[in-house]
């Protein structure tokens, strides 16, 4: 038996792919279109003016809470498979496992350390050969030098 989702989970992701589909670029210059032809008729008034600007803006405040709902969702999804295969690789780094919660800095550090191991294979030219950070530490103590030099 299938899972019933939450109702708003279910009415972003109808909405997200409501709103993603090439129907709703369509819709949404035709009521641009509408809006610019009728502007004669209403003299390019104040009011005619204040009717996209409230459109567009009530529209834009729902869609970024749906997006953002749908963002958290995909984000969440990614991360766990990326667990999954960092879990399942034996020469993997498990501490790697809870990155999402490391500190800007700390991720910045990390990547300057994934940079620098780059440079380094880069330079063994076998990159054919994969191993774990720890071997990589324990392997080329160099590498270690040119991360605290960064």
């Amino acid at each position: 038996m299938a899972r019933k989702l939450p109702f708003f989970e279910r009415l972003a992701g109808k909405a997200v792919r409501a709103t993603g589909s090439p129907w709703a670029f369509v819709i949404a210059a035709l009521i641009i279109l509408v809006w610019g032809i009728t502007g004669p008729l209403f003299g390019f008034s104040d009011t005619w003016q204040l009717v996209i600007n409230t459109g567009t803006t009530i529209v834009t405040f729902l869609m970024v809470f749906i997006i953002q709902k749908t963002q958290n969702k995909d984000s969440k999804s990614l991360q766990l498979k990326l667990n999954e295969l960092i879990a399942a690789t034996k020469t993997a780094s498990n501490r790697l496992l809870v990155i999402e919660d490391l500190s800007e800095q700390e991720l910045d550090t990390l990547h300057k350390y994934y940079c620098k191991l780059a440079e380094e294979t880069k330079k063994n030219l076998d990159l054919r050969h994969s191993h774990s950070i720890e071997e990589a530490v324990d392997n080329v103590t160099d590498k270690i030098k040119v991360i605290k030099k960064a």
